[in-house]
C-alpha cells in the first residue's frame, strides 16, 4: 500500500481548489536528451518499458511531429522560457558550470507570465540558462569561459543573482547547471548554495560515446550522483502537497526538469537492472517513474482533474545511442536520423504528451507540426494572458488543437531548428531544408559515429533538402532537384532572421 506522505495529508483538510479561480494548474515535466524513440507509445520496438508515459498519452494528447526548438539544450530552455528563439540572441553553445545569465534583464519569461495571471510558480531541477554568482570581493564571476577554475572563485556564502526567483519562479530547488556533468556539483535553494561544494570529484571517464561523461568539479559533501532525479522528485512532491495545503484556492505552475537521461547514465540503485537497454535504458525507466510519481501526486491531491500537464525533452539523445544500439537494440532516435546536436530529426524530433481531463480527448494523436516554443503562448491562451508582439517573438497557441477545436491547427507555417553553432534549418509541409552542410552539429568522420555517416550525394549543394514524406530518413538530398522549393524556403529562413520573428504580428487588444 502506498504510503501518504505528510505534507499530502494536509492537502486533503482544504476541499476547495485551484478550480475556483476559473484558471488550471499547469505543470511541465521536461526530460533531458530523451529521444523519440525512447518511448513505447512512440516506438513499438523500445526494450525500456514506459508504462507511465505510454498512460499519460492513452488519458491525453501525443504529439507525432513536436521538436525541440535546439538540437541542445541551453538555446532549448532559453526558448522554451520565452517563445523566442534563442539564436536571435547571438549566443552559441551551451552552458557549463557558473556561466550566465541568458535570460535578458527586460524578457518577459512564462512564469513571469502565468504569475501575473495569478499563479504561485516553481522551478526544480536543472536550470542551465545562467546565474550570476559572485566573488568574495562582491564582483561577478566571469559571465562566459574556464570551468573548474572558475567554479573556484566562487564565493558560496554570497546570494546568487539572475537564476529562477529573479526570472518569475517563487521558490526554486535545483542546480545550475547539468547536475552530474557541469563542473558544480551542489544544489541551489531559491538564491542560495544548500551546501558548499568542497570536495574535489575527479572524473575517470569523460567519454561521451560511452556511458559516462562527467568533469572533474567540486562537490558539496551530500550530493549524490545516482540520487540527483530522487532528489528533485522529492522537492516537487513536497512543493505541490505544500502549495496545496497552504493555498488551495491559488493555481499553480510546476516547471520540473529532470538530469534523466542525459550522460552520466547513472540510474539510482533501484532501477539498475531494470530495462534490457543497459544503464541508460535503466536511467529512461527511472525517468517514467518520476512522472508516474507526480501524476500520482496530482491525484493524491485530488488537482489532477484540472491541471494541464505536459511532458517532452530539450532535444534528442546523446550519442551514445550507438552504442545502445550495437549492445542491446535498443535506437533512441528511432526512425528519424541524427541525435543530439545534430539539424537532422533524431536532433530535435521530440516526444511531446500532453493531459488536460475535460479538454484534451484520451487517446488523441495530432500530426500537427510543433516547437517548444509554443508552451509559452498556449499557456497565455490557458491563462487569459494577452502577449504584446515584443514577446514570444516565435510562439504559437496549441490551445485549439489541444481541445479539439474541428479542422484547428496552431497557424503556424514553419517551425525552425537551429544547432550549437547557430546553423538553421526550416521545415513546412513535408519539405526540410538546411541551411548548411552535413549534419550541423556531430563529426561523423569520428571512429565511433562513421559507421553512421551516409554518403553526400550531392557534395556540391551549398545545403540540404528533404522530403519528409518520402524520405523520412533524410537520406537523399534534393537540393538539386527541386531549386524552386529551396529558394522558396531559403527566403522564408531568411525572413525570418531578418524580422525577428516567425510568429505574425498580435492586435493589439481594445483599452
Amino acid at each position: 500500500m502506498t504510503r501518504i506522505p505528510p505534507f499530502l495529508l494536509l492537502a486533503f483538510l482544504f476541499p476547495i481548489s485551484a478550480r475556483a479561480t476559473g484558471l488550471p494548474n499547469i505543470v511541465v515535466i521536461l526530460a533531458d536528451d530523451l529521444g523519440y524513440g525512447d518511448v513505447g507509445c512512440y516506438n513499438p520496438e523500445s526494450k525500456v518499458p514506459t508504462p507511465n508515459l505510454d498512460k499519460l498519452a492513452d488519458e491525453g494528447m501525443r504529439f507525432t511531429d513536436a521538436h525541440s526548438p535546439a538540437t541542445v539544450c541551453t538555446p532549448s530552455r532559453y526558448s522554451l522560457l520565452t517563445g523566442r528563439m534563442a539564436f536571435r540572441t547571438g549566443f552559441r553553445g551551451v552552458f557549463t558550470g557558473v556561466d550566465g545569465p541568458l535570460l535578458e534583464d527586460d524578457r518577459l519569461t512564462l512564469p513571469q507570465m502565468l504569475r501575473e495571471r495569478g499563479y504561485a510558480t516553481a522551478c526544480v531541477g536543472k536550470w542551465h540558462v545562467g546565474m550570476t554568482f559572485f566573488k568574495a570581493d562582491g564582483t561577478p564571476v566571469a559571465e562566459r569561459g574556464g570551468g573548474l577554475e572558475k567554479v573556484r572563485e566562487v564565493d558560496f556564502s554570497k546570494a546568487i543573482r539572475n537564476g529562477p526567483i529573479d526570472r518569475g519562479f517563487d521558490y526554486f530547488f535545483g542546480t545550475v547547471c547539468c547536475p552530474t556533468t557541469d563542473w558544480l556539483y551542489a544544489y541551489i535553494e531559491n538564491d542560495r548554495i544548500v551546501e558548499a561544494p568542497t570536495e574535489l570529484v575527479k572524473s575517470d571517464e569523460e567519454d561521451w560515446t560511452g556511458y559516462g561523461g562527467f568533469r572533474t568539479g567540486l562537490k558539496a559533501p551530500g550530493f549524490e550522483f545516482r540520487n540527483v532525479d530522487l532528489k528533485f522528485l522529492e522537492q516537487s512532491r513536497a512543493y505541490l502537497g505544500k502549495h496545496v495545503a497552504a493555498h488551495p484556492e491559488k493555481p499553480f505552475f510546476l516547471f520540473h526538469n529532470t538530469q534523466t537521461a542525459h550522460l552520466p547514465a547513472l540510474p539510482a540503485k533501484e532501477f539498475v537492472g531494470k530495462t534490457k537497454a543497459g544503464p541508460l535504458g535503466d536511467f529512461i525507466f527511472e525517468f517514467d517513474h518520476v512522472v508516474g510519481e507526480l501524476l500520482k501526486t496530482l491525484d493524491e491531491l485530488s488537482v489532477a482533474e484540472n491541471t494541464l500537464v505536459l511532458v517532452t525533452s530539450d532535444n534528442g539523445p546523446e550519442i551514445c545511442i550507438t552504442r545502445m544500439r550495437e549492445e542491446t537494440g535498443h535506437d533512441s532516435a528511432r526512425p528519424w536520423r541524427g541525435m543530439k546536436r545534430d539539424d537532422w530529426e533524431g536532433g530535435h524530433r521530440v516526444p511531446f504528451i500532453a493531459r488536460w481531463p475535460g479538454k484534451v480527448a484520451a487517446g488523441a494523436v495530432s500530426a500537427e507540426a510543433i516547437c517548444l516554443t509554443d508552451i509559452m503562448a498556449t499557456c497565455a491562451a490557458v491563462s487569459g494572458f494577452a502577449l504584446p508582439n515584443e514577446v514570444a517573438e516565435d510562439s504559437f497557441d496549441l490551445l485549439p488543437v489541444l481541445t479539439g477545436v474541428e479542422k484547428a491547427t496552431s497557424g503556424r507555417p514553419f517551425v525552425l531548428h537551429q544547432t550549437m553553432g547557430l546553423s538553421l534549418a526550416i521545415r513546412r509541409g513535408n519539405w526540410k531544408l538546411l541551411d548548411h552542410q552535413g549534419s550541423g552539429g556531430n563529426d561523423y568522420a569520428a571512429p565511433r559515429l562513421k559507421p553512421y555517416a551516409l554518403p553526400e550525394k550531392e557534395p556540391e549543394a551549398l545545403g540540404q533538402l528533404y522530403d519528409l514524406a518520402a524520405d523520412p530518413g533524410e537520406t537523399t538530398n534534393l537540393w538539386f532537384v527541386h531549386p524552386g522549393i529551396v529558394s522558396e524556403l531559403q527566403a522564408m529562413l531568411d525572413a525570418s532572421r531578418k524580422s525577428d520573428r516567425s510568429a505574425p504580428r498580435r492586435p493589439i487588444p481594445s483599452p
